[in-house]
C-alpha cells in the first residue's frame, strides 16, 4: 500500500503546478498586453523578437506544466486503482526515492528510457 506522505507528495506537486500555470499565464497576458502597445513589425523591431521569444518560451512552459497535471491525474488514478508505484514494463516496485524526485514515474530506473 502506498504510504501517506506519497499521496502527500502528490497533492503537493499538483499545488506548485497550479501555481506555476497561473503565474506563467499571468506572464503570457503581460507579454500578449505588451505586444499589442507596440509594433507588430516584429522583423525590423529589435525588442519584437525578444518579445516573441519570450512569449513562445512561456506558451511552451504552460503546456509542459498543462501536460505535468495530466501526467498528475493518471498517478492519482493509479492511486486509487493499486498501481501507483508499479513499473509498468517490468511489474517490479519503483524505487521510493525515484517517486519522490519524480511523482509521476510509471516505470522503473531501468526501464525509464
Amino acid at each position: 500500500m502506498v504510504s501517506d506522505d506519497l499521496r502527500a507528495l502528490l497533492e503537493a506537486e499538483r499545488t506548485r503546478t497550479h501555481e506555476r500555470i497561473e503565474a506563467l499565464r499571468r506572464d503570457h497576458a503581460a507579454i500578449l498586453d505588451g505586444m499589442a502597445l507596440t509594433s507588430t513589425d516584429d522583423e525590423h523591431d529589435p525588442e519584437g523578437q525578444t518579445t516573441a521569444v519570450d512569449r513562445s518560451r512561456t506558451e511552451a512552459l504552460l503546456a509542459g506544466d498543462e501536460q505535468h497535471l495530466v501526467d498528475l491525474d493518471a498517478a492519482e488514478q493509479r492511486l486509487e486503482d493499486g498501481s501507483y508505484g508499479i513499473c509498468e514494463v517490468c511489474g517490479r516496485p519503483i524505487p521510493r526515492a525515484r517517486l519522490e524526485v519524480r511523482p509521476t514515474a510509471r516505470t522503473c530506473v531501468d526501464h525509464a528510457s
